[in-house]
């Protein structure tokens, strides 16, 4: 059974760094469209950052991709969100997704096209 395991979540100061992680139980990334979500409070789930497993391309918003970025670690099996310039803001609970076996597309942040979540982590910004 396919699991994404995410870790790296927690709180950070303004203006900070951090950098989440989602890797696999059960399955290893090959050809995968795997993009990190977030859910701000009061606010709808958007896809803010993807990556496509075989090729390292990435995806992004134009209004976020110069802050959120995804890289990953082919050795590692694991796909990062690295997140820079926190504001608080940015706090929300953030889900990696994958699409297994998908080539990411124009719509790669249509959250309908995934159909494995990891269970999400918390990302607070405050003082």
């Amino acid at each position: 059974q396919v699991q994404l395991v995410e870790s790296g979540g927690g709180s950070v100061q303004p203006g900070g760094p951090l950098t989440p992680s989602c890797g696999t139980s059960g399955y290893a990334f090959g050809r995968d469209c795997v993009v990190w979500f977030r859910q701000v409070p009061g606010k709808e789930r958007e896809g803010i950052a993807g990556s496509y497993t075989e090729d390292g391309k990435t995806y992004g918003t134009d209004s976020l991709k110069g802050r959120f970025t995804c890289f990953q670690d082919k050795s590692k099996n694991t796909v990062y969100l690295q997140m820079n310039n926190l504001t608080p803001e940015d706090t929300a609970t953030y889900h990696c997704a994958a699409d297994l076996r998908r080539r990411c597309g124009p719509k790669w942040y249509d959250e309908s096209l995934f159909d494995y979540w990891g269970q999400g982590i918390q990302v607070t910004v405050s003082l």
